[in-house]
């Protein structure tokens, strides 16, 4: 019979990574597959001096199916992904099923406000790109520099009047 001495430091780690494990999967990554639940989007944010651009795949969805909005910083994209599933039967049986399929929603917070009246949104091949314009006070402004200029030398007295050496003997 064998004896191991017990590491509880090993079993906290052991814990913390089931925790970080449970909460990444719950919180951050989208479930596909929970009902009522929507799943999440990936984008990409692109910001260049005077426009945000949000780029989002969204292959197999018509752009009627997509929802765009924007409150103040906030831009929210959501749809729906339907659902081409053929019962089994007579057509055959789902081998491997992993194209997710239902809602679908994501939220972006930007740095700065956007103009909401002047963004546009483009659909090709699968991929969603929407176009904000910042708002006037979002951009960034160059403030110029002007050198300070030096006084000129001048010859008026100073009210310091230069002591003399003191004699060495």
């Amino acid at each position: 019979m064998s004896s191991s001495r017990w590491d509880p430091l090993g079993d906290i780690v052991s814990l913390r990574e089931a925790m970080n494990n449970l909460l990444e999967e719950s919180f951050v990554r989208p479930r596909p597959g929970v009902p009522g639940a929507a799943a999440g989007l990936a984008v990409d944010v692109h910001e260049t001096a005077d426009t945000f651009v949000v780029t989002a795949s969204v292959p197999g969805v018509p752009a009627a199916d997509v929802d765009i909005t924007v409150l103040g910083d906030t831009l929210r994209i959501r749809g729906e992904r339907q659902d081409d599933r053929e019962e089994s039967g007579e057509n055959g049986r789902w081998l491997i099923r992993e194209r997710r399929f239902g809602a679908f929603e994501r939220s972006v917070a930007l740095p700065s406000a956007v103009k909401s009246g002047e963004a546009n949104a483009d659909f090709k091949d699968g991929v969603l790109t929407v176009t904000l314009p910042k708002a006037e006070e979002a951009k960034p402004r160059s403030i110029p520099v002007r050198a300070a200029t030096a006084p000129a030398p001048s010859e008026e007295p100073t009210g310091i009047e230069p002591q003399p050496e003191p004699n060495q003997n």
